[in-house]
């Protein structure tokens, strides 16, 4: 009889998350193939604690360290048996990312926080599946030499992955990146002023966190994704092309130079793409899925050039991408501030490019390196967030 398989050892930053519950969704349908080994979380204790008593990692790690006795007394409530390492803040992350214990490395996390662990990483030889695309969007020149320890967690950067094929980047000439347009496609331009935060978190496709919700809405999600994709996948910014697709089956493709055209589709699914990355190179049973595609009953499929005047954003990014990691990392910082205060409804939808462009604009006489090393990035990062704050300043939201 032979032995069963040793489950893989995984850890998971970002465990709370809209990509970290599914990611867990997935993980457990497979119990006999990997092992929850850590997980980090940012501070939803509770969340946190119910997923500790169900997956037993050995580690556990929150966003917050003058939170820790809030999670103990939590944790001793709710998992008395728990008697694992539990860890804070950007040291938690680290030593979760560079563990011995640990094989492969999820990240869900959101912003300029999952940088620094996905190099850790990255530098520990680990294999790491990532959704956290500001990695790429400002360190992407210091994760290219890591390219072969990355998948994709996105639904389109998968969807590349999948079409590629291996094929070198000679062979491609162009990739598609497809985007929903998301909830103001249509809105009448003169309208776009008035959206508030409750018009823009209601995407019409795909469940996401309110973040990446908002960045869908202003589209600066796909300009991120177009800067992504230049790292993951050796293109220019030329080479890559954005198209409105309502329907969200064509998940993105690639042309290649003889002419051919590769796309991959499917339903609106994120645990869709977690899956693949987490079998590849094998394909896993989604038995559990709620739905399959139905070529017969799923319509017509559409695309279409995105307004550039109704998303500035996606200019902004184009931008950014052709300027270079210092640029993209102004551009990345601007933007999480800025949809911060959008969703605290103290700046308008149509300032958060407006304010982007600004500080795009004042970085081009910063003296930043060509090539920055993370420190630069993150001071980079700080710079930036510090000058928008006070760039905003009494600005409120016109809503």
């Amino acid at each position: 009889m032979s032995t069963p398989p040793t489950p893989q050892p995984i850890a998971l930053l970002g465990s709370t998350g809209s990509i970290g519950t599914q990611a867990l969704e997935v993980l457990q349908q497979f119990p006999d193939r990997y092992r929850i080994t850590a997980l980090a979380a940012g501070n939803n204790l509770e969340r946190l604690a119910a997923q500790v008593d169900k997956f037993r990692p050995k580690m556990i790690s929150i966003q917050d360290p003058d939170r820790i006795l809030d999670l103990k007394t939590l944790l001793a409530e709710t998992v008395p048996s728990f008697d694992g390492e539990i860890l804070a803040g950007e040291d938690g992350l680290l030593q979760i990312a560079e563990h011995s214990t640990v094989d492969t490395v999820i990240i869900g996390l959101v912003g300029f926080t999952g940088v620094t662990p996905t190099l850790a990483a990255l530098e520990a030889g680990k294999q790491v599946l990532t959704a956290n695309k500001e990695t790429f969007v400002t360190a992407g020149h210091l994760v290219a030499t890591y390219l072969d320890q990355i998948i994709p967690l996105d639904s389109e950067h998968s969807a590349i992955h999948q079409c590629l094929k291996n094929e070198s980047a000679s062979a491609v000439h162009k990739i598609y990146l497809t985007a929903s347009g998301g909830p103001f496609r249509n809105m009448p331009l003169n309208e776009m002023n008035n959206v508030t935060p409750t018009m823009a978190l209601k995407h019409p496709n795909w469940i996401m966190g309110q973040k990446v919700t908002i960045d869908s809405a202003t589209m600066m999600n796909k300009g991120l994704e177009v800067i992504e994709a230049k790292w993951l996948f050796g293109m220019t910014a030329d080479q890559i092309q954005v198209v409105i697709h309502p329907q969200s089956i064509v998940h993105s493709g690639v042309e290649y130079v003889d002419g051919s055209v590769l796309m991959q589709l499917g339903t609106p699914d994120m645990r869709v793409p977690i899956q693949y990355g987490l079998g590849y190179p094998d394909r896993l049973p989604g038995n559990y899925l709620n739905s399959r595609l139905d070529l017969l009953t799923m319509g017509a499929l559409t695309f279409e050039p995105p307004d550039l005047k109704r998303f500035p954003c996606l200019a902004l990014a184009y931008e950014a991408c052709r300027q270079g990691s210092h640029a993209a990392t102004v551009v990345n910082a601007a933007d999480e501030v800025l949809v911060a205060l959008f969703l605290d409804n103290k700046i308008g939808f149509m300032d958060i490019p407006r304010f982007i462009e600004k500080v795009l604009t004042l970085q081009q006489a910063w003296e930043i390196p060509a090539y920055p090393d993370i420190e630069t990035l993150k001071a980079l990062d700080q710079r930036t967030r510090h000058i928008l704050n006070e760039l905003v300043g009494p600005v409120q939201s016109v809503v």
